[in-house]
């Protein structure tokens, strides 16, 4: 079976955005829209939502946001690339989203410092691609010319993820060996 060609890449728009749910969420409800930096855009969005979800929510109930998040996300994201003809157009941030609301859900309650700190982290671990999050980032490209499919839907998400346990256990690291480095004291 020959592969159907991929489409002429598109550009997201709020009017793309408009046209099918699964554009809303991939595009992070509009934060991928960003003319700069939307995967910054969409974490400090993400940051924002999880304070204002987690007066209501509490661990179970993030746990079952996030796992559907995931189940959601993937096929969002999947149909958004395939929508727009790229495998992983930058304007797609959900990935972002679900990634910092995993580091957050963990992290917290922790203070203004280490959640600015988990931030900075996570967005250097995405953007800077170090180790394993260049690994999964690789892993599920797809060859050229090929149209996104589920497999790249799924490698949108799996190198956020990456970042997001990299920063966890830089955070963990640092937090085992302040003590051993005098702490506060």
């Amino acid at each position: 079976m020959i592969p159907s060609p991929t489409p002429a890449p598109r550009r997201a728009s709020a009017g793309f955005m408009l046209a099918h749910p699964a554009r809303w969420i991939a595009l992070g409800f509009g934060s991928g829209l960003s003319p700069w930096a939307p995967g910054t855009v969409a974490t400090l969005w993400a940051w924002l939502a999880f304070l204002l979800l987690d007066l209501w929510l509490d661990a179970l109930d993030w746990a079952l946001l996030l796992l559907a998040g995931l189940a959601v996300g993937w096929w969002a994201c999947t149909r958004t690339a395939r929508d727009l003809g790229r495998a992983d157009p930058a304007s797609i941030v959900w990935d972002e989203v679900l990634a910092f609301w995993v580091v957050l859900w963990l992290l917290m309650p922790a203070g203004l410092l280490a959640q600015v700190v988990a931030f900075a982290l996570f967005r250097a671990f995405d953007s800077a691609k170090w180790g394993p999050v260049r690994w999964a980032d690789r892993a599920f490209k797809g060859l050229p010319g090929q149209p996104p499919g589920w497999p790249q839907g799924f490698g949108i998400l799996l190198d956020d993820l990456v970042a997001a346990l990299c920063t966890l256990l830089v955070i963990a690291l640092a937090h085992w060996l302040w003590p051993l480095l005098g702490g506060w004291a």
